[in-house]
């Protein structure tokens, strides 16, 4: 099972592909960014990614063999695109930071270091 931070890259790097910009965001989302379980994510994050999907499922489907992703996608201006598509490129900035911060507070081992003041 690929890990939040795995699924984060690859739709980052779907994202800095060749294509159109709407065809690499339903293939970002639908391939790596639907797969991310919001409580996975700490809350500002989880937040964001909530509002990454509301966006990419906003519009109904006209037939049977379109889902919300591609009415949403058809629908989207290329502004529109690239604006989502950049939001989910900050996501994963972000939680690279997180990622780096937390490993900044952990000792190489694993072991919790106590600090001795001396008088």
């Amino acid at each position: 099972m690929d890990s939040v931070m795995e699924h984060m890259q690859r739709a980052a790097l779907t994202l800095a592909c060749t294509g159109s910009i709407k065809d690499r965001l339903a293939c970002a989302y639908r391939d790596h960014l639907a797969a991310i379980e919001s409580a996975d994510l700490p809350r500002d994050l989880a937040d964001d990614l909530i509002a990454v999907r509301r966006a990419m499922v906003r519009e109904r489907p006209l037939c049977r063999a379109e889902d919300a992703v591609q009415a949403t996608v058809r629908k989207m201006s290329n502004d529109e695109a690239v604006e989502l598509a950049s939001r989910v490129v900050m996501l994963f900035g972000a939680l690279c930071g997180q990622a780096q911060q937390n490993h900044k507070h952990t000792p190489p081992n694993g072991a919790a270091v106590l600090h001795i003041n001396r008088a």
